[in-house]
């Protein structure tokens, strides 16, 4: 008989699993992810293998769980074979994360992310079908290289050759209409919107002229885009 200790409600079997996700694994990335779903308004069942972080996130959750994920009847009890979304944030035991995520695999859960904290896990990761294999640690440390090279505020690279920037604008683009600065002729990206202090974000077009202070989104690919965000 599986065994674990449940926090929250009534028991899983009664979330809305179209709009629910499964956690596994509470640690760093593993709560902020579950609570930030939480506030977005889905249903979250944690799972977790350690009690002091389980009994720490209960009335944080919808239900949480102190439980051994990497056993196929625990998690049947759960119902997590009913969940539509899987997230698997264990770092620590690499084993763990592959045995968790061969089992939510073989349950057919439409939706998994698989985190890895390196790129052989990641590979393996990928090997047993994940299609969302992701990597924190890998993905800050480049995140906020780009941040320190430039006037960026913000960067996020979107698939393998797109990026997306907050910055404020440079001298150029300053006091005349954005169609008139020929910018994406001459860097190769586009200014998407624009925000005034204390003022909500706004689309930019090509007669929105930009005024120091302000604060743009500036797409475009990596390289144009990281060279525009150095501009003074």
């Amino acid at each position: 008989m599986a065994k674990f200790t449940l926090f929250g409600g009534t028991g899983p079997t009664n979330l809305d699993h179209s709009d629910a996700v499964v956690v596994i694994g509470l640690g760093r990335f593993g709560q902020a992810l579950a609570l930030e779903l939480m506030e977005t308004g889905a249903e979250v069942l944690g799972i977790d293998g350690d009690e002091d972080i389980v009994q720490s996130l209960n009335g944080q959750l919808t239900h949480v769980v102190q439980a051994d994920a990497t056993k196929e009847e625990t998690l049947r009890q759960l119902a997590v074979p009913q969940f539509g979304r899987a997230v698997v944030g264990i770092g620590t035991d690499i084993e763990a994360s592959l045995l968790t995520t061969s089992l939510l695999l073989r349950f057919s859960i439409a939706e998994i992310w698989a985190k890895a904290v390196s790129d052989a896990h990641g590979s393996i990761l990928e090997q047993l079908g994940v299609h969302h294999v992701i990597y924190p640690e890998k993905d800050m440390g480049r995140r906020v290289a780009h941040l320190v090279r430039g006037r960026m505020q913000d960067y996020i690279e979107i698939g393998e050759d797109f990026a997306l920037v907050k910055t404020t604008p440079n001298a150029e683009l300053l006091g005349k209409a954005l169609g008139d600065t020929q910018v994406r002729a001459r860097h190769g990206v586009t200014v998407t919107a624009f925000r005034r202090p204390g003022q909500p974000w706004t689309y930019a077009t090509a007669e929105t002229v930009l005024h120091a202070g302000d604060t743009i989104l500036v797409t475009g690919p990596i390289r144009n885009a990281e060279a525009f965000g150095q501009l003074s």
